[in-house]
């Protein structure tokens, strides 16, 4: 399963590219209003700047929901490097540009999706990844995770190739049992991943055989 990181802060991407584990980055408009990079021109260096630190795909999101805008805004963030990704909203313009972009070889991550039918749509425009929002639809007392292993069988059963990027992880337990269900690639927040490395028995181990070792020297 590959991981993504899940914001706009350089600091935060740093760390877990250092980690040696990080495939690549996603953003949305309002991580970067986050980070107050606002502004079309500050936005498409700060995407630049990403680009940088990590060897492997950056989503950058559109603003525009029709189907023109979508093209002139997903053409400009292409063109900024081939590690972009756009990232386009599940709508039926959407669903157009995707298929314009996957025409013209240009990657692209269908976001806010929250059905098997989405799902489905976005594999049927070539979408190279597709985003299902497993923490939102947690929100509402719906299985997140139910949705992922509909779209895995789905996917599997005509050998589709769009990947299924679960985003809107918040927390370990999320990123394991996506792993569990077949989710390409997770996405989240830098303090999920680094959840993965804390076990209570790794804490005493290690502080044991530090005691033993001073105890011999």
């Amino acid at each position: 399963m590959k991981f993504f990181i899940d914001t706009a802060n350089l600091d935060q991407i740093k760390e877990a590219q250092a980690l040696g584990i990080l495939d690549g980055v996603t953003t949305n408009p309002s991580l970067m209003a986050k980070e107050g990079i606002t502004g079309a021109t500050n936005i498409l260096q700060h995407y630049k700047d990403i680009c940088k630190l990590v060897d492997g795909d950056v989503s950058a999101e559109v603003i525009a929901t029709d189907f023109e805008g979508m093209v002139r805004e997903g053409e400009a963030l292409a063109a900024l490097n081939p590690q972009i990704v756009v990232k386009l909203p599940m709508i039926a313009d959407g669903v157009k540009a995707c298929k314009y972009f996957s025409d013209k070889g240009i990657k692209t991550n269908m976001t806010l999706v929250f059905s098997a039918g989405q799902a489905l749509l976005a594999a049927k425009a070539g979408a190279t990844y597709m985003s299902p929002f497993i923490g939102r639809l947690d929100d509402i007392s719906t299985d997140g995770l139910g949705l992922i292993a509909e779209i895995r069988l789905i996917y599997d059963n005509y050998g589709f190739d769009t990947q299924i990027l679960a985003a809107s992880v918040r927390h370990t337990m999320h990123i394991m049992d996506c792993a569990k269900i077949g989710a390409d690639v997770m996405t989240g927040p830098l303090k999920a991943i680094k959840g993965l490395l804390k076990h209570p028995l790794t804490d005493i181990g290690l502080a044991k055989f530090l005691e033993d070792y001073k105890k011999g020297n």
